[in-house]
């Protein structure tokens, strides 16, 4: 006995029209958006495996890479990896202390604990000029920048958006929530690898 499979046009068409849309697939760069703060429209950039508002990245790129790219600006390749020509990648993730964070060159591995996201990339809609970049680890609603001092800050960390958070100065009240905008890159991969 031989048995087919029957499967009716507008079914087959209906499971198409709800196959889950693909998020955060292009390249992208972060900027901060909190009005009236000293981190108002700064660049996100990597650097010592975690995420800093304002500042230049860290980034390195071995002597047999002929040419090196410049290594001048963060790129994000999509919502929960970063844009680099390393062999096995760079992945994103969230440590326990609440600090946004990235994987070492040549490794997946994250302090025990660490949560993969969940990240959401919003492209930008049709005439606007930002998307968006968000996550809920850990219960968190989106991101904050937290001073390495309350009283004079020269730099500003970026962590999830949690009351538990382990930040520099020891106190989440000093901390600013921000919007993480987003533009759309297009240009060749930025780097070899973050540091």
């Amino acid at each position: 006995m031989k048995f087919t499979s029957f499967i009716p046009a507008s079914l087959l068409a209906a499971s198409v029209a709800a196959a889950p849309v693909a998020k955060g697939n292009s390249a992208f760069t972060v900027i901060s958006a909190r009005s009236g703060s000293p981190i108002h429209l700064q660049a996100i950039n990597a650097a010592g495996s975690k995420f800093w508002v304002g500042g230049s990245p860290a980034t390195f790129c071995p002597s047999f890479v002929n040419p090196c790219p410049p290594g001048n600006e963060t790129v994000w390749a999509n919502a929960f990896n970063m844009d680099v020509e390393v062999p096995g990648g760079q992945t994103l993730y969230v440590a326990p202390s609440g600090a946004l964070s990235f994987t070492t060159a040549h490794s997946m591995s994250m302090p025990a604990g660490s949560q993969q996201g969940p990240f959401d990339n919003q492209q930008p809609s049709s005439g606007e000029e930002f998307g968006t970049y968000t996550t809920s680890s850990f219960g968190a609603t989106g991101f904050m920048a937290c001073p390495d001092d309350a009283t004079n800050a020269s730099s500003w960390q970026v962590f999830a958006a949690i009351r538990n958070a382990t930040v520099p100065t020891g106190n989440v009240d000093d901390c600013l929530g921000f919007d993480a905008l987003t533009t759309s890159y297009t240009g060749s991969i930025p780097t070899w690898e973050y540091t």
